[in-house]
């Protein structure tokens, strides 16, 4: 039997960022380690910030051949340029998502702890299907998405799956042989040296 191969890194970004300083923060993270995705995860509704937030990000990662989803702004994604978008409502918004920004766009959609979520985005369209948390944080409904959950979607569904919410050392090690993605973002943004931070974390991986 083939070893599988290692999970990739799905960064996320703050609720909030400064287009004047975040994007050398997220180019370090780029160019010293492999990143499969990056994903803007914005707080709030105001289109104009979002945008300067979203042009400013997606010149260093589209320089580095990194793909850049928006969470939930379907409009704003293709707008703006972006690669596709991150829903939070499970399955809901897959089907037109997917129709508004046709076949090469990324969907991904959040579906908590539920399989049953996972499989219905799965089948309408969904590039990939994110459980969490796996830690202690708020998300979701705050339910944690236990080992056994990626164990068994590891095993039965093809689809791509993405672990996140409160990854330790520990848990990337648990998890590990049965994810694809670690979804990595608060954990890593709060240090003066995200990079830092994301090797510590992803050290039970090397």
């Amino acid at each position: 039997m083939d070893t599988p191969e290692q999970p990739q890194i799905y960064l996320i970004t703050p609720p909030t960022i400064d287009p004047a300083t975040f994007p050398d923060r997220l180019a370090r993270v780029l160019d010293g380690t492999e990143i499969a995705c990056i994903r803007l995860a914005l707080a709030g509704s105001d289109e104009d910030a979002i945008a300067r937030a979203a042009d400013a990000c997606r010149e260093v990662a589209h320089a580095r051949d990194v793909a850049l989803v928006i969470s939930n702004h379907v409009l704003l994604a293709q707008r703006l340029g972006l690669d596709g978008v991150h829903l939070d409502d499970a399955a809901r918004s897959v089907r037109a998502a997917r129709k508004e920004l046709g076949a090469d766009a990324i969907v991904g959609s959040f579906c908590g702890t539920s399989r049953h979520d996972g499989m219905t985005a799965g089948e309408a369209g969904a590039d990939y299907v994110a459980f969490g948390p796996v830690g202690e944080v708020a998300l979701g409904t705050g339910n944690r998405a236990e080992r056994d959950l990626f164990q068994w979607w590891s095993e039965m569904i093809e689809v791509p799956v993405v672990a996140e919410g409160g990854l330790t050392p520990e848990l990337v090690a648990e998890l590990a042989p049965c994810t694809d993605f670690f979804g990595l973002g608060d954990e890593i943004w709060g240090d003066d040296d995200p990079l830092r931070a994301l090797d510590t974390l992803l050290a039970p991986m090397r």
